[in-house]
């Protein structure tokens, strides 16, 4: 039997130097692009600090909504409940290195009948083991095992991500109902001067001054004033239940009213003015999703590995034994115990082409990944400079609207005092507060764009949270 063991032992080690093939040592920069040594948008730079990016905002509301989003979100507790069944398959595809043992005891009770011989009793009792283990030679079943685990570290990644991927739509969102609460209050504002306009014109017509046009006009204008008021509103609902949704809560619509953000216009907050951008080639070690598809990738090389091997002969140990007996206690007399071992070799010969489909497969699903690491990191780098690039014409455009704001408000006094005394005409007077209104909510609506736009650029540079 030993020289026999011996004899395979020797096989197995010829075969391991002439038949196994390593997979590509691969690292996360090895992109089909040139990777440019800064990003091409000239901002002004931090040292990429691994901060949390949520404390930026100076927000404790904010800080406090995203921990309990983390905590009760719905889907994200979906997610974690893939990395534990990921971790669980990790187990389960490694435990061929071990042996596999099983023990079966039984009993049997039988009864024979003769004829003019009365009858026969008797009982047997069993106790019976089996042992399987294939000897992974080739480390086959190792790159099976290293395969799953890999897979398990990307769906931990995975989540990760998702974890970025919601504190940004709850800051987002949560930007969004203090937007839609100020642009409520100027609705609101706009309401009540053009109810100040109307009097103003009834009076004028009580006294003659006014034709009946100006009071219609100055209607019209209030009215859809007021419609504008109740657009507004709604906005804030559904910002609001949206936002209920995330963190886990029935949508109620009364977040608003609890967390107290009824503020005036102009008290969005204001993105710190320095990027912690770091380098383009930092993003493929630092961001959740491409360290999730790039450990992927390395998970179809093991699998393709493994499926390789199975070219290779399977070394196998077999055991089998026990002892059966009438009387209970016998049973642990290890003298009554047999017992046999067998250790043997299989060399696949012919499977009708299916290893080697299974090697076309897997080497096909490699390519896969590799393909779809590239596309995930080309679209990370387009995040990161589109956000980039949006900073600057964002901050542009906001310190426009903000001069646009002053200016229509000192014009829209000078239009009240001008009607007043006759210099202008009824629509000059309600275009300027048109004009007002509309400045007030496209800065506001800037506003908080470009707070939207750094919460992207923290999700696209893979933040922690």
């Amino acid at each position: 039997m030993s020289g026999i063991i011996k004899a395979v032992v020797l096989s197995c080690v010829f075969f391991t130097v002439s038949g196994c093939i390593n997979p590509p040592e691969r690292q996360p920069t090895e992109l089909h692009l040139q990777l440019p040594q800064t990003w091409r948008v000239s901002v002004d730079f931090d040292q990429l600090a691994d901060q949390s990016w949520v404390a930026s905002f100076g927000d404790p509301v904010l800080s406090k909504l995203v921990d309990e989003a983390l905590t009760d979100n719905f889907d994200l507790r979906s997610t974690a409940t893939r990395v534990e069944a990921a971790i669980a398959q990790a187990r389960i595809d490694g435990s061929g290195l071990w042996p596999q043992l099983s023990f079966a005891p039984g009993y049997q009770y039988s009864q024979i009948r003769s004829a003019g011989f009365g009858s026969a009793q008797f009982s047997v009792f069993e106790a019976l083991f089996n042992l399987s283990w294939e000897i992974d030679v080739w480390g086959r079943i190792r790159d099976f095992r290293q395969a799953a685990a890999e897979e398990a570290e990307a769906a931990h990644f995975d989540y990760q991500a998702a974890q970025l991927s919601l504190a940004a739509r709850i800051a987002q969102n949560y930007f969004a109902l203090q937007e839609a609460v100020l642009q409520k209050h100027v609705a609101t504002r706009s309401v009540a001067d053009r109810s100040i306009i109307a009097d103003l014109v009834q009076g004028r017509f009580d006294h003659g001054l006014a034709r009946g046009l100006d009071v219609r006009l100055a209607l019209t204008d209030l009215a859809n004033a007021k419609s504008q008021q109740v657009q507004a509103e709604n906005r804030v609902q559904l910002v609001t239940r949206q936002l209920e949704t995330l963190l886990g809560r029935y949508p109620d619509g009364s977040l608003s009213s609890i967390l107290e953000i009824n503020r005036q216009p102009g008290t969005l907050p204001e993105p710190l003015p320095t990027l912690a951008a770091g380098l383009p080639s930092e993003l493929l070690t630092r961001r959740p999703d491409l360290i999730a598809a790039f450990t992927r990738l390395r998970a179809a090389d093991a699998r393709l590995q493994s499926t390789q091997k199975l070219l290779l002969p399977r070394i196998t140990l077999t055991a089998a034994g026990g002892t059966r007996d009438t009387a209970l206690t016998e049973l642990i007399d290890p003298r009554a115990v047999a017992w046999n071992v067998f250790a043997g070799m299989a060399q696949p010969l012919f499977t009708g082409g299916r290893i080697r489909g299974n090697i076309h497969l897997n080497a096909a699903r490699v390519e896969e990944a590799l393909n779809r690491y590239q596309s995930v990191a080309l679209n990370a780098f387009r995040e990161v400079e589109q956000a980039l690039a949006a900073e600057e014409w964002l901050r542009e455009q906001e310190r426009v609207l903000r001069e646009a704001v002053r200016q229509t408000e000192a014009s829209q006094e000078l239009a009240l005092y001008s009607y007043r005394h006759g210099f202008i005409q009824i629509l000059t007077l309600l275009d300027s507060y048109r004009s007002t209104f509309n400045a007030q909510s496209a800065h506001l609506a800037v506003k908080r764009q470009l707070l939207n736009n750094r919460i992207n650029l923290y999700l696209a540079l893979g933040g922690s949270v």
